[in-house]
Order: C-alpha cells, then structure tokens, then sequence
C-alpha cells in the first residue's frame, strides 16, 4: 500500500493526521515553543541534547507553577465557600458537628474519638472493639468502614505541635480541601501529558473550578469518602496516562508503576466503593487490551497494580470479605487465566481475530461470574447484595418491593443525570470542546481499532503500524476510553458524575491545546497551517459566590442534641432515622441501634426492623422490636412521619407499606395484592398518648421537629403472665 509520505512526496516525515509518538518540536524557536507551552516532562533531556535546556526548564518551572497555583486557588475557593455558607468560624461547636449530615458525622465521630481516647493505642483498641456504633453487638470499625484517614489525621494531629493554634475540626477539614489541590493538580498533569503544553494544564484547572457545582461538593459533604478518593483516582490516573506514553525507558516504566500503585492503594483504602470503579477501569484495559492498544506486559502490569492495592487493604481491613468476593478480582483473575491459555488471540485475518475475540470476552465474562459466585458461596458473603439488588430493580431485572433497593431508587443521587447538568457544562464553554474532542477522538479509534484487528500478527506487524495514516497513542486511547465508560457511568448514576465530570477538563484541554488533534481536525478538513490558537472559555464572575454570606441555622436540632447530651444517660441507647443518628453519636456520644453506613447485611434488615416506627404497626409490635435491639429512646421526625419532599411510592412510609404488604397513603394507584394495615401509624398513633401507647413510651422531649420517646420497661410479673 501506498504511504501517505510517498504521495506527498515528503522526506521522512508523516504529515498525516497521527496522534502516536508525537513529541514537541525541540528544533523550534525557543520562544515559540514557550509561548504555546509546548514541553514534554519526560523527553526534556532530549530537548536539552538540541541546546535549548533552559527553555525546557524554563517551561517546567512556569507550567509547575501554573499548576500549583491553579490548586491551591481551588483549596482556597472551596474552604471560603463553606465559610462563607455555614459562618463556620463564628458557630457554636455543636453547630459545627451538626453541619457533619448524615454520613459524614458518623465517619467524623471516629476522628473526634481517637482523639478523646487516653492513647492511640487506646482509640485503636476502641475502634477495633466498638460496642457504642451498634447497640449490642461489638464490632470492628477498621474492618467494617474505610476510616483509616481519620485514625490517620487523628495521630498526625496528636504529634504535630499544632494543637495551640489550630482546633482539630480545623485540622480535619483543611487537610479535605487541601486534597483539592492534589485532585486539580492530577487534572493538570493529566492534560500536560496528553497534549505536551502545560497551557491545557491550565486550561483543564480553570475548568475544574469554573464547574464545581459539577465537579465536585466537597464544600458541603466534606467526610464524605468521595472527597477523600477521588483525588487519589485522579492521581492514578495521570500516572497511568504517564506509563501508557510510547518511547518511555524501563526505569521511567518502574517509578511509574509504583506511583500507580500508591495512588490506587489510596483510593482503594479511603472508599468502600472502590471495587466498582477499578471494575469500570479494569474493563476500559480489558477493552484497549482486545483491540490491540497495549501490549501484554503494560496488560498485565496495570492489573497486578489493582490486584496488590485491593489485597493490601484487604488485610489493613482485617480480611474483609467484600473485597475478596468483589467482581473486579474475579475479573481480572478471569481476564489473565484466559489470555495464558487462550493462545493465538491476536493472530489471523479481522473476520478470524473478530471470532477470537468474541470467544475470548465470552470466556471471561462466564468465568469471571463463575468464580465470584463461588467465592460468595464459600465466604458466605452478603455485605453488597444491596448493591446489586439496586442495580437490577435500576434496569426493570429485580423486584421495585424491595426496602434496601427501594432507598436507593428513590433518591435523587442515584437517579439518571439530570438534564441541566449539561446547561451548566456548556454556560463554561467545557461541554462544545469536550464533544468535539470526543467525537473525533472515537471515530479515529474506530478507524485504528479496525486496522489493529486486519493485522495478521506477522512480523511485519509493528512496520504496517508505522506506515498507517491513522494511528493513536495508547495514553490517549485510555483517556477516551475512560471519559466513555465513567460517562455511561454518570448517565446512569447522577452520583457517580463526579468521576466524569472531573475527567473532561483535561480531555476537553487536550482537545484545545493539543496540536495533534488540530491537525487532524485541519487534515480532515483538507486544510494546512501551521499556525493554531488557544481559546480560553468566558470567565464567569466567582466573586458573587464567594461574598455571598449565609449562616448556619439549625435550632431544632441544636436543642434536641443539647438535651441528649445534659438529660440522658452516657450509655443510653437510641433509636431513629440512619441520618439522624449518625448526628447523634457524633454530637453526644451515645449508643445507637443503626447508622448510614450500609454495607452490612444484618445492619440493613436491623434498620428495616427500626423504621417500622414510621409504618402501620402496633405499639406492641413495635415495641418488642425496639426493645430486642437495646433501645432507651427513638426519636421520630416530622419530616419523616409527613413528608413531602418525595412523591407518593418514594418517601419512607410508602416503601415501609410495600415491603409490608399494605396499601400507600393518599390518591393514587396501589398493587392488587396490597391490605388494608389493621393498625394506624405509629409516628402519628403515639402522639395521641392513648392506651396502649402511653402504656408502652413515655415523651420525654418536644420541639417543632423532634419528638422523643422513652421506651417504659416490661416488668418480669407481666413477663411471666404473657409467658406459657
């Protein structure tokens, strides 16, 4: 076949629309090279062999403070918001805990623990023998929850001489905004890398901030796990996009390698649901892998990376089951015991290879459900089947009846991506180039795709490669993939879009500032030109943000938190809502029954069995139910008891209904087998203080929102009359 050189008649040089093994023009003007940002971080001593290493370091030196700066920018804008939002430095302490919501108090409560503790060793011990998470039963909190960033800050905050000037709520949430940093200053490598010009750098970190309603809501969800791992994931993923870059020496390989795996070891020991995000990634290297991007050794390399992260924190968290039993080791042990012995993968004729690779996926994919439903089996392993059950009621396969998967259902933050969530990406000007970026992007690596699978793995091979008008560098192969498959992701899963939304910046850049991809935007449309400009998007005013003032305002619950705190025993027992008892051990240290953190199967029909307080039960029923879990005290909630912010089939009650098998309150439709319940509601019921409820609770405390009950104890004498 004709090379495109040879009809162009050029000498050595391929004019053609090729994003593989392109590096910056060392033999340019220097100054021009500095002017568009141009410099490549792994290739700057060949640039300096040329004679202008000044230059490079110059570009480094400008482009590495680009960056840094653009990060702390980031960490500074966050923390003035949730000042400026809560007027955090002029509230009362309990009001500061209190803006800890729902999960994020309970993570927080284990950080405000160690340091209580007498010694670390003795908050260890507390952690590991926890009997105050969950009424009656002792549990290990290290195994249970990925908290070790806390018992992490906590040391460090005990043997840095900080405690004089600064507080340890102070402490806790500046290190989460200065993990911000971290995450704008992974985008900007990303970007670096991919086009060569810390101008996209740039480019994608103005992004970040300029979409940070999409990008990110550290602000206000600051213990969230999230925000502990996704700057992590974002530095594993830069440093993949480093590893991936062709012409990089063996030693370059193995420093790379090693950032890989402390980057993923931290985002897999600060979330619990690391497992389903290194699945998506193992799946984009499974991907790249069948289409002939990588090869063997860089397969095998980013496998074992994930492999080591996962059991490494498996034994930080005490052998826990759920990562041995995740699908993402079955998967990748799947993928390498198929590609050992299935031989010849990558040889014959596209209609052969095509065949091969189909059997190839089709292999896997049953070995890989194979072995994790026999690990499940063997572990008896149940803490995810939640998840699982979400997924499936999600895509019309499972029952809608069910509790745990219902919650999730019916919650915003699992729902589809809302539709102005691309109003707001466009309004930056990120969405138009992300687009662009990405149409052209997959179609080229459709084009090369088909060209790798119409090889026959000859010897010529890699030549017939080099001769190709169409090619794609593997980094910039996984980066497209990545932003598709996090992108269904996030389409699927409104929560997740903070995974995707991330990640356009630098693609959206590397698509402005890349000079690859003008040219090939030029050489499609049959244009030539040497020259190419940057567009920045409009900057839209932060400052209205940022002066904005509000105050945190929460007396209701101020009130009721002071009350547990001055008027109940340390070791009393309560019951209630997931969110509002996190609130409450964190606030007052006591005991409950159930908290939000859900990956746990007898913790979940625990907090089914609780909630029948919102339900059509007798006070008797729910009575022995409460009582067989340890509870003093529940604390029920307007909000819950008559609420309106969901719509009829979603809010608690409703769910509490059908998985009880009687019919929803007010219009509309119900199932045909749905009853009529033979009891009122107890949330409502027991206000009324009639027999048999004021015989059963006692209300101990009343505002506008809360209302606390003291369960009355039965005596033995009653006991034994009910008895046989």
């Amino acid at each position: 076949m004709t090379s495109l050189r040879q009809r162009k008649g050029s000498k050595g040089k391929d004019p053609g629309p090729s994003v593989q093994n392109l590096k910056p023009d060392c033999t340019a003007e220097p100054r021009e090279r500095f002017a568009t940002g141009q410099c490549c971080l792994l290739q700057k001593y060949s640039c300096a062999i040329s004679g202008f290493s000044w230059w490079t370091i110059l570009c480094v030196m400008t482009g590495s403070t680009v960056g840094i700066s653009l990060g702390l920018l980031c960490c500074i804008y966050v923390a003035t918001l949730h000042e400026n939002d809560l007027w955090f430095s002029n509230i009362k302490e309990v009001e500061r805990e209190i803006s800890f919501r729902t999960e994020c108090g309970l993570y927080y409560s284990y950080y405000k623990q160690m340091l209580k503790a007498p010694s670390i060793q003795q908050g260890l011990y507390e952690l590991i023998h926890d009997n105050t998470t969950e009424s009656k039963r002792t549990i290990n909190i290290l195994q249970r929850m990925n908290i070790y960033q806390e018992v992490f800050l906590s040391i460090l905050y005990r043997i840095l001489p900080i405690q004089t000037y600064l507080e340890p709520i102070y402490f806790y949430i500046y290190t989460v905004f200065a993990l911000q940093t971290v995450y704008v200053i992974a985008l900007f490598i990303t970007s670096w890398l991919l086009s060569d010009s810390w101008l996209a750098g740039a480019l994608s970190g103005v992004w970040y901030i300029l979409n940070r309603v999409d990008t990110t809501r550290v602000e206000f969800t600051i213990s969230l796990r999230e925000n502990w791992s996704i700057p992590f994931f974002a530095l594993q993923v830069a440093a993949i996009t480093c590893y991936l870059r062709p012409q990089l020496k063996p030693i370059h390989q193995r420093v790379i390698l090693w950032l890989v795996f402390v980057s993923t070891f931290c985002f897999c020991l600060t979330w619990q649901f690391n497992q389903f995000v290194l699945l998506v990634q193992a799946l984009i290297i499974f991907t790249l892998d069948c289409l002939d991007f990588l090869t063997t050794e860089q397969v095998v390399s980013l496998y074992l990376m994930q492999v080591l992260s996962l059991l490494l924190v498996w034994l930080l968290q005490f052998c826990n089951s759920m990562i041995l039993g995740s699908l993402v080791l079955s998967f990748i042990v799947s993928a390498l015991f198929i590609k050992h012995f299935q031989t010849g993968l990558k040889t014959g004729g596209f209609v052969i290879r095509v065949g091969k690779l189909a059997l190839h996926t089709l292999l896997v994919l049953t070995l890989t459900f194979t072995i994790n439903y026999s690990a499940k089996k063997i572990l008896q392993l149940k803490s995810d089947e939640h998840i699982f059950k979400f997924i499936k009621a999600k895509f019309g396969f499972g029952a809608t009846r069910d509790f745990d998967a219902s919650l999730y259902l019916c919650e915003e933050a699992f729902g589809l991506l809302p539709l102005d969530t691309f109003e707001r990406l466009a309004g930056t000007v990120l969405l138009y180039p992300y687009l662009c970026t990405l149409s052209v992007l997959f179609i080229l690596l459709l084009l090369v795709a088909l060209s790798n699978l119409s090889t026959n793995g000859s010897g010529q091979a890699s030549k017939e490669k080099e001769d190709r008008t169409f090619r794609m560098r593997p980094d910039v192969a996984y980066n497209l993939l990545h932003t598709v498959f996090f992108g269904l992701l996030a389409f699927s899963t409104m929560r997740m879009k903070y995974l995707w939304t991330g990640h356009m910046c630098p693609f959206a850049a590397f698509g402005v500032c890349g000079k690859e991809v003008w040219s090939l935007y030029l050489r499609v449309l049959h244009c030539n030109t040497k020259t190419m400009s940057h567009a920045l998007p409009p900057s839209q005013s932060l400052m209205e943000e940022i002066s904005e003032l509000r105050e945190f305002y929460d007396p209701d619950t101020v009130e009721l938190m002071e009350w547990i705190r001055l008027k109940t025993p340390k070791r009393a027992v309560f019951a209630g809502s997931m969110q509002l008892l996190a609130g409450i051990k964190l606030c007052t240290g006591r005991v409950l029954t159930n908290h939000p953190h859900y990956e746990d199967q007898a913790l979940r029909e625990r907090t089914r069995q609780v909630y029948q307080i919102y339900a059509r039960q007798s006070a008797e029923e729910v009575h022995k139910v409460l009582c067989s879990v340890g509870a003093d005290y529940i604390v029920l909630e307007d909000s819950i008891c008559y609420e309106r912010r969901h719509s009829r089939g979603c809010r608690l009650r409703d769910l509490l209904d059908l998985a009880n098998g009687h019919i929803m309150d007010g219009p509309g439709e119900n199932e045909p087998d749905l009853i009529l319940a033979t009891h009122p509601r107890f949330c409502e019921a027991i206000k009324t203080d009639m027999t048999p409820y004021s015989t059963l609770f006692t209300r101990v405390f009343k505002n506008k929102t809360f209302h606390v009950y003291k369960l009355k104890k039965l005596k033995k004498k009653n006991k034994a009359e009910n008895g046989p």
